[in-house]
């Protein structure tokens, strides 16, 4: 039975969505399945270099024929174990080729694979085996395994372990990859014919995929994408782009994570030679090795480029210090007139050219020094640092998406795109504002549905069939995006105004002393501020000052810096209005993390898990608040 048929009363609303079909094809020889698209690619290019990784200090390459080789002997390794189209297939292991040429034989064999986040808590991956019904496991190493082998021997379906990395292996029911990719090449001599024949049942209209939403709130939901549409997002949304064989990117973002996988799509389709980070911890090391042309990234990776940056001009010199803050102002007022498309004065155009020299070459220097460039979503980018970076000479280009738009709704790109907003919808793809305010959307690359979830299913779209996005967002006249706030993060005071804390926090972030925030307020009379200090930075402050200060928890008690962040932070929100303005605010010692259960895995707040977690500061926040109001 295909998740196809165990979801067949997903109703009229499935149907009304999947009538509407792709459009028009943007080439005649377009895929329609992700087998067509490594296949095509391979042909097309291949390539030497297809996949770049690092192992033992030295840079090794998989070839396009061995991509296509190894794929199809894991789609028959899995064969072999009695794995057939529609069966699931969990993949728990940090980026690699490995990751990929498993997703791909997965795809080439019909299975659905079930990406799991290696940072996830032991609770949620116990829940998307249990919920997938996974019968195969692939994991990276025996470390990883020994972390969640309680909850793999709670899983009755679990048949086989898969270890990428075979250090270590003990388990009875576990094998390498290389023991199933060479079951798969003894299978591919016996029958010849087979790996064919399970290529030629794969569809479009196929779930290839069951990609568990990380959610900042609820239960993880399986998000079921089909080869479709998978195939019409990676196609649509590179559109405008002008991607080539000639590029080279960087894979960081987790694989995981829909965004940056149909990133790994596109990279395959044009020709790109592939290269994968080592670590988050190797990334610098790895940008300056491969300088990329192409880099895909979350904002926070931006923003903590820029204070390092910052931090670093800081503690050289007072005098560098002034010339950094001078050229960051310089890119703004360059990137602002840019946008407008109007010219630049003279004047102006000299001080950028000095600025350059002195600090933009270093800051691009960082990311290797080629960039055509950098793309950002999964949460909301700050003008600031979108003008910083543009004047500067690195292009960012914001998008918007979900897990359940595959992903990507909208973006800017090189040919349109404005200050502020995630960019007009991409081809294929229609948007409108609900009466609420609420983002709909509609297009091929709408997900089927949750998986065995059909009334949930059910509530996220309309009547007539459009996906509700839970944004609150607008449309300008030219058709661009704007996103206000998340519509369940909305929190009402108890004076009755609504308050949105997305747009308020990325406005305290542009504080240098500020690294993460995060807004509270709900029934309250007013809104308040978690704030966590960039310690960095305050430590450059203190000893400016002559504060003898050490420990984030003396930083965190100190009332000067405690009034240079209140002061920071009124001078950043002066725009606001009388109701919006943090009234308080309360400094945290621990950055917020996906392992302390505060962040997300693509690092987006969990707000009730935060505010549960501080319960017990936001009550003294307002307690002391209320003492302080003065005598009736």
């Amino acid at each position: 039975m295909t998740v196809a048929m165990e979801n067949h009363d997903l109703g009229s609303t499935t149907r009304q969505r999947t009538a509407a079909g792709r459009g028009l094809p943007l080439r005649p020889d377009e895929p329609k399945t992700l087998p067509e698209l490594f296949h095509q690619a391979a042909e097309r290019y291949n390539r030497a270099d297809a996949l770049s990784y690092k192992r033992g200090g030295e840079w090794r390459q998989i070839s396009s024929a061995q991509m296509i080789a190894r794929a199809g002997n894991i789609a028959l390794g899995l064969y072999s174990l009695g794995l057939r189209k529609g069966d699931r297939v969990a993949i728990h292991a940090p980026n690699s080729p490995e990751w990929t040429l498993v997703d791909a034989g997965c795809q080439f064999a019909g299975l659905l694979d079930v990406p799991i986040y290696p940072t996830l808590g032991e609770a949620s991956i116990g829940h998307i085996l249990r919920d997938s019904g996974t019968r195969v496991l692939m994991v990276g190493d025996r470390e990883m395994f020994d972390r969640i082998r309680d909850v793999t021997a709670e899983h009755p379906e679990l048949e086989t372990i898969v270890f990428f990395d075979p250090a270590g292996l003990d388990s009875g029911s576990a094998m390498t990859l290389d023991e199933l990719e060479e079951r798969g090449a003894g299978l591919r001599d016996r029958e010849p014919g087979l790996l064919d024949s399970l290529g030629g049942d794969i569809h479009p209209a196929d779930v290839a995929t069951l990609i568990y939403t990380s959610g900042t709130t609820g239960e993880p939901k399986g998000v079921m994408l089909t080869h479709a549409n998978i195939i019409s997002n990676v196609i649509d949304a590179g559109e405008k782009y002008s991607f080539s064989e000639a590029d080279v990117p960087l894979s960081v973002l987790p694989l995981c994570h829909i965004f940056e996988r149909s990133a790994m799509y596109l990279y395959i389709l044009n020709g790109m030679a592939v290269h994968y980070a080592e670590s988050i911890e190797k990334v610098p090391e790895n940008l300056q090795e491969v300088r990329p042309t192409i880099f895909i990234g979350v904002p926070r990776i931006f923003e903590k480029v820029y204070a390092k940056a910052k931090l670093k001009a800081a503690e050289s010199s007072g005098a560098k210090a002034k010339i950094f803050d001078w050229a960051i102002d310089v890119a703004r007022q360059h990137a602002i007139l840019q946008e407008n498309g109007q010219p630049t004065p003279y004047a102006l155009a000299l001080k950028h050219g000095l600025a350059d020299l002195l600090v933009y070459r270093k800051l691009r220097g960082f990311f290797g020094g080629r960039l055509r460039s950098c793309i950002t979503g999964g949460a909301a980018l700050s003008d600031d640092i979108y003008l910083i970076f543009t004047g500067a000479g690195i292009t960012i280009y914001q998008g918007y998406g979900l897990t359940e738009t595959s992903p990507v709704i909208s973006s800017n790109n090189p040919i349109e795109h404005r200050l502020g907003t995630v960019g007009k919808p991409i081809r294929n793809v229609n948007v409108r504002i609900a009466t609420d305010g609420e983002i709909e959307a509609t297009g091929p690359g709408v997900m089927f549905g949750y998986y065995n979830k059909p009334d949930v299913t059910r509530e996220v779209f309309t009547d007539d069939g459009w996906f509700r996005t839970g944004d609150i967002g607008e449309i300008d006249v030219d058709g661009f995006i704007r996103i206000t706030d998340r519509k369940k993060e909305l929190f009402k005071t108890s004076g009755g105004k609504y308050i949105a804390p997305s747009p308020i926090e990325q406005m305290i972030k542009a504080s240098k002393f500020v690294s993460q925030v995060v807004l509270v307020g709900d029934g309250r009379k007013f809104p308040a501020a978690l704030i966590v200090p960039n310690f960095e930075m305050l430590r450059s402050y203190a000893r400016h000052k002559n504060l003898n200060l050490k420990t984030p928890e003396e930083f965190c008690e100190s009332p000067k810096i405690i009034d240079l962040i209140e002061r920071q932070i009124a001078s950043l929100t002066r725009s606001l209005g009388r109701f919006e303005k943090v009234k308080k605010i309360a400094l945290l010692e621990n950055e917020l993390t996906i392992e302390g259960g505060e962040l997300t895995p693509t690092l987006k707040v969990r707000r009730k898990s935060v505010e549960e977690k501080y319960k017990h500061i936001i009550e003294k926040i307002y307690a002391e608040a209320e003492k302080e109001r003065p005598a009736a």
